[in-house]
């Protein structure tokens, strides 16, 4: 237990100095700091920041600088037909119920779960594994017991084994949330101390092999989800992020968008600065850094939290921090998101006439194709996944509110005309323009989505420099909204923890007589007895009236 955290605070009300000529203590200057990114890591390092300083007494002063005219970095939504009514997640979409973070800071804002199920409405099949030629796998919310035999017989006892292997891996990470472990210098040593090293040090491929988990299993069923969540083969991408890739249980969304969580987070914590690039920060000789955005304008912190990958920031470091993130690949994802009164047509997958398509049709790789590491992994089927996300009346039909189905498209290049006649059996122009034809509403993104999750068993450094720090070496090893809300929250302990510790060392201690005692009420009503002679203090705390009692 950290007993410095109860004990500090009442120090410091201990030495206020008094209209009687009391002890006075040294001046807390506020602490300023600037948070650059505004996604899940710098909303999160913000929010745990303000409430771990206000928890110890101190003042912060914390500004974010965020480029893009949102909130919530990757986490933002799109409005299909520009119509506000109709929210659709751009980027991360779900989040489970082992999140943590994400789940308790819904609670705490009050926020809604978004509830639409539309597999029920359209009575589509949930979900299918696609391999370019075939469904290997078709599911649905209401399969029973003869179709989880099924199942059972088609894989054996894999998917069981797995289930049993998921838990033990997050059961690992999970550690890295609470003491010991938490919170962390070294995420590579964090990694070692949870038990996680060898499982980030081996492919999915080599983990799942190692741990009786069946070829087909793995290539048909595991693989699909890697596609889906991190477009990335299982020769590819290390054995954690595999994991928790099966972890799915309690998936939920915020409705009209995750981003609302981080939205927040900012507005109970800090001074947002949307559509402000930071061009460069310089440390200065009192060890302060000065930050300069792209229009010029200058400020100075004490302490700066880079909370984007450094390597897409275009920022520049003056002098170069100690330690500096490395430069690792990225996914570069296309995301197209279009409107349609159309379903997905069953000859476009080699389906009888007649057949539905599942709602969410995942991808996976046919038996007789194999791309090894190779990051241009999409292989035959062309795409990682296509799924329904939305439903919606299109406003611009004639008539108007024509109703139409939402789609959402991962994959390696850019979707064209040709690739939507043929997923929607309909012949869709080149340009596209009119709210009456086959694709009423079509959106383009490019993301850095995740970095390729290369086998790996060391990973960026968290505290670049002196009053220096970097959030998005989490990625590397596990890349979703909550790992680097926990990263975030994280590095705002570091801090504070610094703050303490700094304070604590710089205090004097007060001149008083032998055997005098100072008592001052605590603004939380707690009373305070501080002697000199070995430097002793006792108290109650707050409305608890729990006895506190500390050697300094």
């Amino acid at each position: 237990m950290h007993l410095n955290y109860l004990a500090l605070p009442l120090l410091a009300a201990a030495f206020t100095c008094g209209a009687n000529g009391a002890v006075g203590e040294p001046e807390m200057a506020t602490k300023r700091i600037a948070i650059i990114g505004a996604g899940a890591g710098g909303s999160s390092a913000a929010y745990y920041l303000d409430r771990n300083a206000k928890e110890l007494g101190f003042r912060a002063n914390i500004s974010v600088f965020e480029r893009s005219s949102y909130i919530g970095g990757r986490s933002t939504t799109v409005n299909a037909w520009n119509d506000r009514n109709v929210p659709i997640e751009l980027g991360a979409s779900i989040f489970v119920e082992v999140n943590h973070i994400l789940v308790s800071a819904a609670k705490t804002f009050n926020l809604s779960r978004s509830s639409e199920d539309i597999a029920n409405i359209q009575g589509l099949p949930e979900l299918g594994v696609w391999n370019g030629e075939k469904f290997v796998l078709v599911t649905s919310n209401e399969d029973g017991w003869w179709d989880k035999a099924k199942l059972l017989w088609r894989y054996g006892l894999a998917p069981i084994r797995t289930n049993s292997l998921m838990k033990s891996v997050v059961g690992k990470f999970s550690k890295m949330y609470d003491e010991p472990v938490f919170p962390w210098r070294s995420l590579s040593e964090a990694v070692q101390e949870v038990g996680l090293t060898e499982v980030t040090g081996a492919t999915g491929e080599q983990f799942l092999k190692n741990n009786g988990i069946g070829e087909k299993f793995a290539n048909e069923i595991i693989q699909a989800s890697t596609r889906v969540n991190y477009a990335q083969n299982l020769p590819l991408i290390h054995g954690v992020e595999t994991m928790v890739c099966m972890a799915t249980n309690g998936a939920m969304s915020i409705k009209g968008g995750n981003w609302k969580i981080f939205a927040r987070m900012l507005n109970a914590s800090a001074t947002t600065h949307l559509n402000t690039s930071v061009a460069s920060i310089s440390k200065q000789a009192d060890k302060t850094y000065r930050l300069t955005t792209s229009s010029g304008e200058t400020s100075t912190f004490d302490t700066v939290i880079l909370a984007a990958p450094l390597q897409f920031s275009k920022l520049t470091i003056d002098p170069l921090a100690k330690r500096m993130p490395d430069h690792i690949p990225y996914v570069k994802l296309h995301v197209t998101l279009f409107a349609s009164p159309h379903k997905l047509d069953p000859a476009a997958f080699n389906m009888e006439v007649g057949k539905q398509v599942p709602q969410y049709v995942l991808t996976t790789l046919p038996p007789n194709e194999s791309h090894g590491s190779d990051p241009n992994g999409v292989g035959s089927p062309g795409f990682f996944s296509i799924s329904i996300v939305g439903s919606g009346l299109n406003p611009h039909s004639s008539p108007p509110n024509r109703p139409e189905y939402i789609y959402k498209i991962f994959s390696p290049a850019r979707i064209n005309s040709t690739f939507l006649s043929k997923v929607i059996g309909q012949d869709v122009p080149d340009a596209l323009g009119s709210s009456d034809g086959p694709v009423s509403w079509i959106y383009h993104k490019i993301w850095h989505s995740y970095p390729y999750e290369y086998p790996r068993v060391t990973f960026d450094d968290i505290k670049l420099d002196e009053g220096l720090w970097y959030t998005s070496g989490m990625e590397a090893f596990i890349s979703t909204m909550e790992t680097s809300a926990l990263m975030g929250k994280n590095v705002a302990r570091l801090i504070v923890d610094e703050w303490q510790s700094s304070w604590s060392n710089s205090a004097s201690k007060p001149e008083a007589k032998e055997e005098e005692q100072i008592q001052k009420p605590h603004k939380d009503g707690e009373t305070l007895q501080v002697q000199k002679d070995d430097w002793e203090f006792t108290g109650l705390k707050g409305s608890e009236q729990k006895p506190i009692k500390a050697k300094l």
